[in-house]
Parts: structure tokens; C-alpha cells; sequence
């Protein structure tokens, strides 16, 4: 299986001003993100709002440079790329954003928005475009007659179909999803989330989805990635996180998670407070503030990515915690 992008302290800071006779400050937005994915494979990137997920997906799509770190897609690194292998490697990488109202044009038919990838990275003539755009259009649920059509004469389902079509036009090696359902109605999320899986498995694709959603991410992720405050604290397989998680973080957010048959005999673990303030974090592990577990040890010293139970986790304290 082969790997299709490859992420090693991947770090995105950015520069704000304070105001007029105070220093810029830094908001370290990712901090240290490492990961590797695999084709026909899904990494799923969870964590609340404020944790680096949208800025994660800015970076693996070259929308952002990122500040340091190294990025690798389909073998071939980003940092230091030509103008051509860059354009290339954008045809590698393709995104799916959450508002399927706002990702497409609104004065532009369908059909021609789906050609326009075709048009600008390969050589196909009009008739060979219309073609695939037709085959396409077929394998998202969407009927021949929809190419004429403009984007406000769809539902959000079926915008979102369109958006998705729009970026496997290419079959690109990767596709970054940036909560692709949160937008829906709960009663069209699952067939947009089927169709992503159909997909995917036609063409093979490695996907970064990125979701607060837990039940979701369940539903459609090999491999878990928790973040929380611009860093990774736990990663490993779906299955083993959903069933035994091991971070203090990633056992509150599966707490939180809304369940139609609560397991009463599952511990519960409720958490205080905010995310912290980014242009001020906290000393030692950026969760210690909200955690139940937290010492002095938690406070002075930031806790490394560990293997423990064939995942990663940054906690000081987690076989305590766990056993």
C-alpha cells in the first residue's frame, strides 16, 4: 500500500498585531503535526474549534505555506518545489470545503465548473471534457440534464455532490474534506458520506477528513487523529480509540458524544473551561488547565507523543489514568 502524503512537524504560526506600540504577536496555530497516509485509506482530524483542523487542511492543499516542517505528496516534497511541480502537485491534492453554498459559483452552469479542471491541466478536447464531466455527474447521483443547471437551482445535497465531483475530476492521490457535512440535514449526511466511501474505493483516494462530529468520524475513518490546541495528543486506529481511549482529551470528547443507547457502565468524563487563548498558551501540557488529572509535572513539562497500546500519546500520566 503505498503512501500518498507524509506530514513531519508540520508547524503554520502567524504574525498578529497587538496594536500600535506593542509587539506582534505569535499565534502558533499548528505546532508539530506528523502523519503519514495511505491510499484508499481515511485519516480522520478531530479536536474543538480552535485547534489547527482548518489550518491542518489549508497546509496539506498548499493553500498556506506552512512555517517549518516537511510535506510530502505522493513521494515528492513540497518545500522548495518549482512553479510547474507545484501545479502538478495541486493536482494531486484536491479539497471538499463544509459550505457547498459558498464553494461554488453562483454565475457559472455546473457542467462548466466541473470541465473547468479538465480545461486548465489537461490537454482534452471539448467533446472528451463533457464526456468525463458526464461520467462523473453519473457516479455522484446526478442526472444529465443538472449540466445546464446553476448552482442555486440544487439543494445543499446536492451542491455538495457537485463540490465533491468537482474535486475528483482530476483522481487526484489525496482529497482534504473540511467538515463536508456539517452543512446538511442529518437525513442527507449519511448518503453524502456513502458517496464519499463509494468513491473512494472506485479510485482509490487517501483521505484527510476533518470533523467535530464523533459519530461521523466512526462511521468512515481507519485512523483517528486528536488534536487540541495546534497539536496532535493522540492518534492510532479508529476501532482501538472509539473502544479504549486513552488520552484525559479524547476520553471527554467520546463522553460528549450524543449516543441513542447510552452504555450506563461507561465511565463519563466531563471537562471545564475554554480552549486556551493561542497567543497566550499555557506552560507544560496545553490541556493541564481543563484536566482532571493534572500535576506539577503536567504544568512545567509538555508531554512528547508516545507508543503506548500501538498508539501515539502525548499524556505524562496515561497508564494511571487508564488502569
Amino acid at each position: 500500500m503505498s503512501t500518498v502524503l507524509q506530514a513531519h512537524e508540520l508547524t503554520r504560526h502567524y504574525s498578529v498585531s497587538r496594536g500600535l506600540f506593542k509587539p506582534a504577536a505569535t499565534v502558533q496555530a499548528l505546532n508539530g503535526v506528523s502523519f503519514s497516509l495511505q491510499a484508499g485509506r481515511t485519516l480522520a482530524v478531530v479536536g474543538e474549534s480552535g485547534c489547527g483542523k482548518s489550518t491542518l487542511a489549508r497546509a496539506l492543499t498548499l493553500i498556506e505555506e506552512p512555517s517549518a516542517g516537511s510535506l510530502q505528496i505522493a513521494g515528492r516534497e513540497v518545500a522548495g518545489a518549482s512553479k510547474a511541480e507545484r501545479k502538478q502537485l495541486r493536482r494531486d491534492v484536491q479539497m471538499v470545503f463544509q459550505n457547498p453554498y459558498a464553494s461554488l459559483n453562483p454565475r457559472q452552469k455546473v457542467g462548466d465548473q466541473l470541465a473547468e479542471p479538465l480545461l486548465i491541466n489537461t490537454d482534452l478536447s471539448r467533446a472528451e471534457r463533457r464526456e468525463r464531466v458526464q461520467a462523473m455527474m453519473q457516479q455522484v447521483g446526478l442526472r444529465p440534464e443538472h449540466y445546464q443547471r446553476y448552482p442555486h437551482m440544487f439543494s445543499g445535497g446536492q451542491r455538495q455532490r457537485i463540490a465533491l465531483a468537482r474535486a475528483m475530476m482530476l483522481q487526484p492521490k489525496v482529497l482534504v474534506a473540511d467538515e463536508p457535512t456539517s452543512a446538511l440535514d442529518v437525513s442527507i449526511q449519511a448518503q453524502v458520506l456513502n458517496l464519499f466511501m463509494d468513491l473512494q474505493e472506485e479510485f482509490d483516494t487517501g483521505y484527510v477528513f476533518i470533523s467535530h462530529n464523533l459519530a461521523v468520524v466512526r462511521h468512515v475513518a481507519d485512523d483517528v487523529l486528536v488534536m487540541y490546541l495546534g497539536r496532535p495528543v493522540e492518534m492510532g486506529a479508529s476501532e482501538s480509540l472509539y473502544s479504549r481511549p486513552l488520552h484525559p482529551y479524547t476520553r471527554a470528547l467520546l463522553s460528549a458524544t450524543p449516543a441513542i443507547h447510552p452504555d450506563a457502565d461507561k465511565p463519563r468524563m466531563k471537562i471545564s473551561g475554554e480552549l486556551p487563548n493561542p497567543l497566550n498558551p499555557p506552560s507544560g501540557c496545553a490541556f493541564h488547565k481543563r484536566c482532571p488529572h493534572a500535576d506539577e509535572r503536567c504544568r512545567a513539562e509538555r508531554p512528547e507523543l508516545r507508543l503506548i497500546d500501538a498508539r501515539q500519546v502525548a499524556c505524562h500520566h496515561v497508564e494511571r489514568i487508564v488502569d
